[in-house]
């Protein structure tokens, strides 16, 4: 890996969050967790020097969307794929892409290693700020571990909070991988985890503001009963039969998307 970097004078840029992938069989057992068909079209972020992208290439798809966001990375993905009329390399950053444009009609999927300094970022993005159910039939992703374990995170574990409760109600949310650190080039300091997620339509009727609203407002004092930190909302308790002597963290997904569907 680092020779190959140095022969095309690239060197991971530390400010977005790039970390390679240079350990091919991972890239192997990733790949075949990603299915699509003649219909799908797939989104792939941060590809890097497109160590996913020559397999995702070889899949059945209808067009492929590279977004990255690095200049130098993109006309090297231009220049590898010039050949091939349904891969379009976009040079842009993934927090501003508009992916339900360019996804039509077509279901699409969303999967990358994601740049760890803006992961959670994105997956808020993409499951808050579109309408629902989404452009998405499917997002294959990877986080660092820390992450990861609170996307995944239950009530009434320490790791959960605003991203697990948000995420969760709009998503299956799946551990595919575990992702060493030494895969990785750069070797960061931590493992990674690829997640695998579903929309559902479990909670499609509670409105996503006034649900971020109330989470916000509840794991900003995690501590405290949540008839303090949530005191304005306390008519709301008994109507939906929730113990006002509960923390941020007691609370269930479906007891915050009745406290959101209730203002």
């Amino acid at each position: 890996m680092k020779r190959l970097l140095n022969i095309n004078n690239t060197l991971p840029k530390k400010s977005l969050g790039q970390n390679f992938i240079h350990d091919n069989n991972f890239i192997l057992k990733l790949e075949s967790l990603i299915i699509s068909d003649e219909y799908t079209h797939i989104f792939e972020i941060g590809p890097g020097l497109g160590a996913l992208t020559d397999y995702l290439a070889k899949k059945k798809f209808k067009k492929l969307f590279l977004i990255e966001k690095d200049i130098k990375l993109h006309r090297k993905l231009q220049s590898k794929f010039k050949n091939n009329k349904n891969i379009f390399v976009q040079n842009c950053d993934a927090l501003q892409y508009d992916y339900q444009i360019h996804s039509g009609n077509c279901k699409s999927l969303i999967v990358g290693n994601l740049p760890f300094n803006i992961s959670s970022q994105l997956l808020i993005n993409w499951v808050v700020n579109y309408e629902w159910p989404p452009f998405y039939s499917k997002m294959i992703l990877m986080f660092q571990k820390e992450v990861a374990e609170r996307i995944l995170a239950s009530h009434n574990q320490k790791s959960y909070g605003r991203i697990s409760v948000i995420t969760q109600a709009r998503c299956k949310v799946k551990k595919l991988l575990n992702a060493p650190s030494n895969i990785f080039f750069p070797k960061p300091k931590v493992d990674a985890i690829v997640l695998e997620f579903t929309p559902t339509n479990n909670y499609i009727d509670v409105n996503i503001t006034n649900l971020q609203k109330i989470v916000k407002k509840s794991f900003e004092q995690r501590r405290k009963k949540i008839k303090s930190s949530l005191k304005d909302y306390s008519h709301l308790f008994k109507k939906f039969k929730i113990d006002d002597n509960l923390r941020a963290e007691n609370l269930s997904i479906s007891d915050y998307c009745k406290l959101a569907s209730g203002i």
